[in-house]
């Protein structure tokens, strides 16, 4: 069984290999080198389109424009806001290559690209801005090239990964899309590295905790119980919980609001929470040890306030959740993102994210994402920043994992 294992194996590579000997291949990966320049200025123009998340229409229409431009068929923006382009294969069955339209930025943030050295700075530069340029030039490539592949391919620009997005784009077109029952592989090209390679989905939860109390004046009405320091108390006892680092858990308390005036006891507070864990036992368990914190935290409030004869209520409500789960190792799809990032140049890893492959993932369908080249850090920040360094070899391993895997070309 081990020998017929190695066997299988090898042939696998050797198979693998071989498609990099085939004209057709070296022409479409020549391409993407020879047109880097155009596809980071097409990086650039699509960066400077404001897409907040739930507000992306504006670059879900360039992006619209652009799947005309390339030659996919059947262009079109779902219900949900997903702008979708076909390329048919000989077979229905679709392998769906994704990258989100939304930056992680309130309405209003400045998207204009700034150039400093070999870095460029800007909201969503490589996240998801790269990923979006990638689509385009690999359908380029795999045109200028005349490459057939043997499944179909579904190329996406989804709405809905940041934040309290939820994944709502990948959520429709898995769940409710008219053509979910074609779909039965997916890549997310998201981050910049080829050498990453995230097959498994860090479980998330997100909470919106709201705390009301009586308020009143800071000195007349001294003793009655706060809405902030009730608050404070509840993050100050999630603050100290113990988590594994393996598998890794964490916690944070994003965003804190509450009270009106310096001196006015606060009536109301609120506070965003995001739980995570790669294992979803564990982020069960950090869930329950919260929401313990948020009971302690009242009643403590409430206990030494109790004088007063009043108290602060609270209301928590998950805002969002990200299922967690792996495409195991050893699936086709991720040992095609190996070799293809091998191919390109690159040491390649394997770990957790949560990114728009969480919810394939979580049905069983088997995922990746995988990066759109270059370099890059700080995303979410509005110190984002990209380095176009080589960015050219994202696309190629990308067309190669998609070549390698289920749509080899025959």
């Amino acid at each position: 069984m081990v020998l017929l294992l190695l066997l299988m194996s090898a042939l696998a590579c050797f198979a693998q290999d071989a498609i990099l000997q085939k004209p057709e291949v070296r022409k479409a990966l020549d391409y993407l080198k020879a047109h880097h320049e155009e596809h980071l200025d097409n990086q650039i123009r699509i960066a400077e389109i404001p897409a907040p998340t739930f507000q992306e229409a504006q670059r879900a229409r360039y992006m619209e424009k652009e799947f005309r431009r390339v030659g996919l068929k059947d262009v079109e923006i779902d219900k949900q806001g997903n702008v979708l382009g076909w390329r048919p294969g000989k077979s229905a069955k679709a392998l769906v290559i994704a990258a989100h339209l939304d930056i992680s930025f309130a309405p209003g943030v400045n998207t204009k690209v700034r150039k400093e050295g070999k870095r460029w700075f800007a909201p969503g530069i490589g996240d998801d801005s790269r990923g979006l340029a990638a689509l385009l030039a690999i359908v380029e490539a795999l045109n200028h090239a005349s490459i057939e592949t043997s499944k179909t391919l579904l190329f996406v620009a989804n709405v809905g990964e940041e934040g309290l997005g939820d994944l709502n784009g990948v959520r429709y077109l898995f769940g409710q899309s008219p053509h979910k029952s074609k779909l039965d592989s997916f890549i997310s090209i998201d981050g910049v590295s080829p050498a990453r390679i995230v097959n498994g989905g860090t479980g998330v939860k997100r909470y919106l905790v709201n705390l009301h109390g009586p308020g009143g004046h800071s000195y007349g009405n001294f003793g009655r119980p706060s809405a902030v320091h009730a608050a404070a108390l509840i993050v100050a006892k999630l603050a100290v919980l113990p988590v594994p680092a393996k598998p890794k858990t964490t916690y944070n308390v994003g965003k804190i609001s509450g009270g009106t005036t310096i001196n006015a006891i606060a009536e109301e507070a609120s506070l965003e929470v995001d739980l995570r864990s790669e294992d979803p036992g564990e982020l069960d368990k950090l869930e329950l040890k919260f929401l313990e914190s948020v009971r302690m935290g009242v009643a403590e409030e409430n206990a030494m306030r109790k004088a007063s004869g009043t108290v602060i209520k609270e209301e928590h409500k998950i805002v969002s959740h990200r299922p967690g789960g792996q495409t195991p190792a050893d699936n086709a799809l991720v040992r095609a993102a190996q070799w293809a990032s091998q191919a390109t140049g690159h040491k390649p890893s394997l770990g957790y994210s949560s990114t728009d492959s969480n919810l394939p993932i979580s049905l069983g369908i088997p995922a990746v994402t995988l990066g759109g080249g270059g370099k890059g850090n700080n995303a979410h920040s509005l110190d984002e920043w990209f380095e176009p360094d080589e960015a050219w070899k994202g696309p190629q391993m990308v067309l190669l994992t998609i070549l390698a895997y289920g749509s080899r070309i025959p």
